[in-house]
């Protein structure tokens, strides 16, 4: 008897379970989750790439954005040319820079910064060495040029850091045996630059020489030799420069 009631729930047992669903094994995902981890992961890394700033964000631009001739962007120019930056324009006339030369071809140019920017004081003389910043028409690109002629010109930056207009016909890009450049005034040069061009023993020897006789004099009534010597510093810097001298970023810039 006992048995019996044994194998009768068994068989109940058994009986329940064929009736019942059996639970199917979850599905699979779509691919292998490595794999889609992967893919997800791929497009940040991506977008973090494109986003690297472009080389002409530096703080000192160092390649060209037009061609024939060479200039840097037309932004940079605008923010260059409102105020006067001699340290970044030893930057720019620093030999292995990439920006186009030009030379004074008339015997004066007036120094006018058409755009409404500092100008520099005098002339710009025969022979002067500038950078070729843009190509102009009577307005190029916005910028207001007045009293050009029509066949245009160019907007130049000159060694002591101010902007100037010339006509196509007053400058040539053939260089000259001896090029000029307009007066560097020692003490607009920013210190880190300052520093930067004693580290040049010939250098550090005539400015010390120029400090002696000037006793800091910048205006006024001035021995003819400190006239001489502030005339051979600025040619010694701009020689210096055009040796292609390492400069470091100006503490002061646009």
């Amino acid at each position: 008897m006992r048995f019996n009631l044994l194998v009768a729930s068994a068989l109940v047992v058994a009986g329940c379970g064929s009736s019942g669903q059996v639970a199917k094994p979850p599905a699979a995902a779509d691919g292998p989750p490595a794999e889609k981890a992967k893919s997800s992961d791929t497009k940040p890394a991506e977008a973090k790439e494109e986003s690297k700033p472009a080389e002409d964000d530096a703080p000192i631009p160092n390649k060209c954005v037009k061609e024939d001739p060479c200039v840097p962007a037309l932004a940079y120019v605008k923010k260059l040319c409102a105020q006067s930056f001699p340290s970044v324009a030893l930057s720019f006339f620093r030999g292995g820079t990439p920006w186009a030369r030009g030379y004074i071809a008339s015997r004066r140019v007036a120094a006018v910064n058409a755009s409404g920017g500092v100008s520099g004081e005098g002339f710009l003389e025969f022979d002067e060495e500038v950078i070729i910043l843009q190509k102009r028409k009577n307005d190029y690109g916005g910028m207001q040029v007045s009293g050009a002629s029509g066949g245009g010109g160019y907007y130049v930056l000159r060694w002591d850091g101010t902007c100037n207009d010339v006509d196509s016909g007053e400058i040539t890009f053939s260089k000259p045996p001896a090029p000029k450049s307009a007066k560097i005034e020692w003490r607009f040069l920013d210190e880190n630059t300052q520093e930067s061009l004693r580290e040049n023993a010939q250098l550090n020897t005539l400015i010390n020489a120029r400090r002696s006789e000037c006793k800091g004099a910048s205006s006024g009534t001035v021995s003819k030799k400190c006239v001489d010597l502030d005339k051979k510093l600025t040619e010694a810097i701009a020689k210096t420069v055009r040796g292609g001298i390492d400069l470091p970023v100006p503490s002061r810039h646009p």
